[in-house]
């Protein structure tokens, strides 16, 4: 008997095989996205570390600039020790200000972040199951299109048996006319 399954078994397993890579493709896309997100969250106390940087040098120039000022000009001391005085009360304010700012946006961040691996992981769960019962489904077309075609073979089997059945009796019936036509 011919195998008249083996090419509808191997179009279905490419199929399979082509939804699991499709799950798989989406499932590293989500992880790469997560993966983004923390190094983005991680990379932002760089950030403020960075901007608190410039703020205390920005500070400092100031400060070296009074230093010149106070220096160069006799007698603008008080003055400039009342412009400095000012200036860093500024400047804390600034840096309490800056540090606040920061750690709001980074808890905000960090729970956007945590959010989203939670929404990531509970879509890729229902994707999986979803896929897990397409996949049962497909095997179970597959299943019972293998059996169609396994009757089929069959029948036309058995049809042309019976027409090689027919065929040597219509050859026993031509030669029994031909053996008689002779007698």
């Amino acid at each position: 008997m011919a195998d008249y399954t083996a090419p509808i078994t191997t179009a279905f397993e490419l199929q399979r095989a082509s939804i699991e890579q499709g799950q798989s493709a989406l499932e590293q896309g989500v992880q790469f996205q997560q993966h983004m997100s923390q190094a983005m969250l991680g990379s932002f106390e760089s950030q403020e570390s960075v901007q608190r940087r410039s703020v205390e040098l920005s500070q400092t120039a100031i400060h070296t600039y009074l230093d010149t000022l106070e220096s160069s000009v006799p007698g603008v001391e008080p003055a400039v020790e009342e412009l400095r005085s000012t200036v860093d009360e500024q400047f804390e304010f600034l840096l309490e200000n800056h540090a606040e700012t920061f750690d709001a946006v980074e808890e905000e961040l960090s729970e956007g972040v945590e959010a989203y691996d939670e929404l990531s992981a509970d879509s890729l769960d229902a994707l999986d199951e979803q896929l897990t019962m397409l996949i049962e489904a497909h095997e179970d077309v597959e299943a019972q299109s293998v059996d169609v075609v396994e009757d089929m073979a069959d029948q036309v089997e058995d049809l042309q048996q019976q027409v090689e059945e027919v065929q040597e009796q219509v050859q026993d019936v031509q030669e029994q006319a031909a053996q008689a036509v002779e007698a």
